[in-house]
Order: C-alpha cells, then sequence, then structure tokens
C-alpha cells in the first residue's frame, strides 16, 4: 500500500488531520495489511496526523532506521503516550542504546521522557540488554534529577525506577532504597498492570511474589 491508500484507509475510520481518532483496533488491522514497511512510516510521519504517525510506529522496521530519522521522531513527540510509541521502536533499533543514553539527559521533557522510555523497552524485551553498571548509573542520575526534572518526565523516569528493579532482580534492592530516598521528598504515582501504585509499592509487591 502506498501513502494515498493508507491515508484513505485512516480517513475511512473517521480519522481527522490532527487528532487521534483511529482506535488501536483499527490501526492494528491497517498494520497487518502493510507489513513492515519503513519508508511509509517516514511519509506517515510526515503528514503530521496523529494516527498516522502512530500507524508509522506500528510499521516501522528498527533495522532500518537511521540516527537522523530517530532524532526527527523524538522531536516532534508532544505528549507522553507518543513518546513510548517513539521509544518502543528505537529500542529495538541499532541506535536505541545510544539515543537512550543522549535523550535521558536531555533538558526537554520529551526527549527526556522518550529517553527513559527506552530504557524500560529495553528492559522489558531483555533485561540483559542493558548492563548493570548503567543501570545503576541511572538509579543515581534519578535520584539527583528527578526533583528538578520537567513535570512529564518525571513519571517515566519513576517508571524506569521500577522496571530497573523488577527486571534486573540483581538490583531490586538497590533501586527500592532508591525508590524511598525519591518518595521521601515526593511521591510519584506510576501504572503496574495498568493499576496505580507508588514505586515503593510496586517494587515491595515485585520482591513479595
Amino acid at each position: 500500500m502506498d501513502l494515498a491508500s493508507v491515508m484513505s484507509e485512516l480517513q475511512s475510520s473517521g480519522t481527522k488531520t490532527t487528532a487521534r481518532v483511529a482506535s488501536a483496533a483499527r490501526l492494528r488491522k491497517i498494520r497487518d495489511k502493510v507489513g513492515t514497511d519503513q519508508d511509509l512510516a517516514v511519509e506517515l510521519w510526515e503528514t503530521g496526523s496523529d494516527d498516522a504517525r502512530s500507524l508509522a510506529m506500528l510499521i516501522a522496521d528498527p533495522d532500518d532506521l537511521t540516527p537522523s530519522v530517530a532524532t526527527q521522531w523524538m522531536k516532534d513527540v508532544d505528549d507522553n503516550v507518543r513518546a513510548a510509541e517513539v521509544a518502543n521502536v528505537v529500542a529495538q533499533s541499532p541506535v536505541g542504546p545510544a539515543k537512550m543514553r543522549q535523550w535521558r539527559k536531555q533538558k526537554s521533557e520529551f526527549a527526556r521522557a522518550t529517553g527513559y522510555e527506552i530504557l524500560i523497552s529495553m528492559l522489558i524485551d531483555d533485561p540483559d540488554a542493558v548492563e548493570e553498571l548503567e543501570c545503576k548509573r541511572v538509579l543515581k542520575d534519578i535520584q539527583m534529577e528527578i526533583h528538578r526534572s520537567p513535570v512529564q518526565a518525571q513519571g517515566v523516569m519513576a517508571q524506569a525506577v521500577v522496571s530497573i528493579g523488577i527486571y534486573k532482580e540483581e538490583l531490586a534492592e538497590e533501586a527500592l532504597e532508591a525508590a524511598e530516598e525519591i518518595e521521601a521528598v515526593e511521591t510519584f504515582s506510576i501504572k503496574v498492570d495498568g493499576r496505580k501504585s507508588t514505586m515503593r509499592d510496586a517494587l515491595s509487591a515485585a520482591a513479595a511474589s
């Protein structure tokens, strides 16, 4: 399918120019028709349509993702949902580790959020993809930076602490200590299995299971 036919399918599902309207099920159905197509993913992204961009992340080929395209996608991120979508693709690509390290240190709220989302995606996919020493550095960075970070990044940073504690079992205790230190100043709400929790409660529950 080419760009015109895909956009026609999106519009037939009620999609407007920019608003997210198409359901996730509808986007997956179109994805199944299209398959993996990095060139089309880039074209869809460039339309600026929210649904087209979500579809782009479903059909993108991480193996063909270039550093420049990854950076452009990150620069266009304007909410945490999009940050997670972009991060999921970048995390599977050869540029994932480098972009994670670079973006999580950025001052921009969505750049930082996308960087930490890459880390989370990498840990979920393969806990061994991120070395223990790097995860320790991440925990220390979050402890030092979370309270002065942009609001949109704080929740993702809190989620990263919990992800390290859950997926890097050897760091469970250190992650819990980091969470306790962070939440002694401010409590952050995260989601675990679709339910809201504090960092400490989520890590304690994981340790007890």
